[in-house]
């Protein structure tokens, strides 16, 4: 199994693990985080991902007796990482092709307007529904990272490939860090298309930066991100509300959640507190969890999950793997999603997600990917 991090431009290659950790059993999850607490203390780092079902396991109204297809966590366990940039791979390794969405529209808009009735409700004010791209893949994974990379450089990349799959995560979204006893998140809710010229472009962020609709969906999360943090800290604090950042193609925004914990906090109870980011749920989690069950037509995986690593000093930090890549055996998967409030549309929350799907699916060769938008 091996790692790289590439998170706020300070790579880390993790390589030759002493150990892997991994399950697909949600009773060997708890046992799992036990053995990287165990690891850490003989002085060990661990690297890897846990996938979004993991999060099931965490609240007992939503865990199953099953086994999962795809691991809930996998960690390398490693005696250090290697401080140094990755080198570029050759152009011309890889194609992708035959793009193709899990849904059609109809199903789609029907989804939305189930995702609305329960908002009049009152059963949620918010879910972040998803649904998937299926391609194919050949060639080098990581000339594919380096290419979206380039074309689209963002703060949290990671890659990881193991004998199974490979991972390419171009993510914008940072989940959890923790220095000392300081845990910082930075929930990213709401999305703009970039202006085609510098004026244009200026006036799309404008805008943005003042859009009801995104502001409201960004605040319902970080009061989310808020109460998670207070369930294990204390000093709980919002320094930055509704920052926007511009990449290639659009405008995201994101605010940054603090707090203080205890610098011995077990790994199981931080993650039990926090994971899924509920940036990546909807609010209130649980309940936006159980109607994401419902609703969606596969299982996440590492969509949505997190990528990272945790030091020997219990230091840790770890993407929210959006933007991410899923690559086996000549096939390959992109979850695409979007926070549904009250004020969403089908058509414009399905737009949203051509367009954050686009540092992609640009690549495609030969044919148009194939989105099913006749109903428009």
């Amino acid at each position: 199994m091996e790692v790289f991090i590439g998170f706020e431009n300070n790579p880390l290659h993790f390589s030759c693990p002493a150990q892997v950790i991994s399950c697909r059993d949600p009773a060997r999850l708890p046992g799992c985080f036990s053995e990287i607490e165990q690891a850490l203390a003989r002085g060990m780092y661990a690297a890897g991902f846990v996938s979004y079902e993991a999060g099931y396991c965490f609240e007992e109204c939503l865990r199953q007796d099953k086994e999962y297809d795809f691991p809930l966590l996998m960690m390398g366990l490693y005696e250090r990482p290697a401080a140094r940039a990755r080198q570029p791979q050759k152009p011309g390794r890889f194609w992708v092709d035959d793009f193709c969405l899990n849904s059609d529209f109809g199903q789609y808009a029907s989804h939305i307007k189930a995702i609305r009735g329960h908002i009049a409700r009152g059963d949620v004010y918010q879910i972040t529904y998803c649904v998937k791209f299926h391609f194919d893949f050949q060639g080098d994974p990581l000339a594919l990272y380096d290419e979206l990379f380039a074309g689209q450089p963002v703060p949290y990349p990671a890659y990881i490939r193991t004998k199974e799959f490979d991972i390419v995560s171009l993510s914008p979204e940072r989940f959890v860090k923790k220095h000392g006893m300081r845990l910082v998140t930075e929930p990213m809710k709401g999305t703009w298309r970039r202006g085609r010229n510098p004026v244009s472009d200026k006036y799309a962020r404008i805008r943005f930066a003042h859009d009801r609709k995104n502001r409201a969906e960004n605040l319902m999360i970080t009061d989310l991100l808020r109460n998670d943090l207070g369930r294990i800290g204390d000093t709980v604090r919002v320094p930055k509300l509704f920052t926007v950042t511009g990449y290639n193609t659009l405008f995201q925004m994101t605010s940054t959640v603090t707090a203080e914990v205890r610098g011995d906090i077990l790994l199981y109870e931080l993650f039990a507190a926090l994971f899924p980011s509920g940036s990546v749920t909807g609010a209130p989690k649980i309940r936006a969890m159980q109607i994401i069950k419902e609703l969606e037509q596969e299982e996440r995986k590492i969509y949505t999950g997190a990528i990272g690593y945790i030091a020997p000093d219990r230091s840790l930090y770890f993407n929210v793997p959006i933007r991410t890549l899923l690559i086996q055996g000549g096939k390959a998967e992109m979850g695409v999603g979007g926070g549904i409030v009250w004020d969403s549309t089908a058509k414009g929350e399905w737009n949203e997600g051509l367009l954050k799907a686009s540092f992609l699916t640009r690549l495609g060769r030969g044919r148009s990917p194939r989105y099913h938008t006749s109903e428009f």
